[in-house]
């Protein structure tokens, strides 16, 4: 038995046959559907069945766990929060935002299988099984990608990264610049616009340098923003003093729909919306989120996130097998 198959028997109690049975099967057990990008346009989201989550998870503790990630990665980390993120930028005047396009599909598996031989992460005849349980088929297509919804998946991305994190963040202290990556999302802020245009050139160089995985920047989202303009990094204001915020016109919506919720005038994707931005609203200004149950009452907050909850599952219930 090897020793991949060994552990995972371990951990979640199946034998052999019936771990080799899923893992053969595992990249077709999603429940895909999609919804709606705030920029526009929809976002594919699949999801591992219960299963394979299982799997997923025990190799995240297992394995991805001891993989190094660089500091700038902030997203997907314990005790690291958008609100961290967005603090690292407060208070350097401009700032750069980038992203890259299809982030988590363009991580394939042959860009894990590689990056397994590299570092010795696997056993050559484990990393085969390891492809099989953490990546996904797309509809009519053979090759196996990186699936946004598989709990595993921004800790992987995270780690197939690191060299990428490593170039750019060199890069960027020899200018003085600040550089944090949230998944796709690449922010930079220093002193002046001029040194920041630098850094474009340096994301792309170090995207091809890398080779795999192989990534686009979008064009479309590379975009210089000065302090005499509203900030935002990852949805969270940067106030001029060096604190950081909701906003106002944020505050704003989220009490009104508060107040909608309370009065039952919320329809369904509304509510499940304001779930959203209260558990945003407990990570980046927690205070305000006490003013709303001061303003409304516990239990209409409470009511709103188990509301929302059970609307979301009915829409999106949990994956089955195939």
């Amino acid at each position: 038995m090897s020793e991949l198959i060994k552990m995972l028997s371990a951990d979640t109690g199946l034998i052999e046959s019936d771990l080799l049975a899923i893992i053969h099967t595992a990249p077709q057990r999603y429940r895909a559907f999609q919804i709606p990008k705030r920029s526009g346009g929809m976002r594919e989201i699949a999801q591992p069945a219960r299963e394979v989550k299982t799997l997923q998870r025990a190799i995240m503790d297992r394995v991805l766990r001891r993989l190094p990630i660089h500091d700038a990665a902030m997203a997907y980390r314990e005790g690291i929060s958008i609100k961290d993120n967005a603090a690292l930028h407060a208070g350097h005047g401009p700032i750069l935002k980038m992203d890259f396009k299809d982030f988590f599909p363009s991580i394939r598996s042959t860009d894990w299988e590689q990056y397994c031989r590299q570092h010795a992460v696997l056993a050559p005849e484990d990393v085969p099984y390891s492809s099989q349980i953490l990546f996904r088929h797309s509809k009519g297509e053979r090759i196996l990608k990186l699936s946004i919804g598989a709990p595993s998946s921004p800790m992987l991305s995270n780690a197939i990264l690191f060299d990428f994190d490593c170039l750019v963040a060199d890069e960027a202290i020899k200018r003085s610049i600040q550089y944090t990556r949230y998944a796709d999302d690449m922010t930079f802020s220093g002193q002046r616009i001029g040194m920041l245009k630098d850094m474009v050139r340096v994301v792309i160089d170090s995207a091809h340098q890398i080779q795999r995985p192989h990534l686009t920047v979008n064009d479309e989202k590379t975009t210089f923003i000065t302090a005499a303009r509203r900030r935002t990094v990852t949805g969270v204001v940067l106030a001029n003093d060096g604190t950081v915020s909701l906003g106002r016109d944020k505050k704003r919506l989220i009490s009104a729909q508060v107040h909608h919720a309370a009065l039952g005038k919320l329809d369904a994707t509304t509510m499940i919306e304001l779930a959203g931005y209260l558990s945003f609203v407990n990570v980046v200004e927690p205070q305000f989120l006490s003013k709303l149950q001061a303003w409304y009452g516990n239990e209409t907050i409470r009511k709103i996130k188990k509301t929302a909850a059970t609307l979301a599952y009915r829409r999106h219930p949990g994956p089955t097998v195939r």
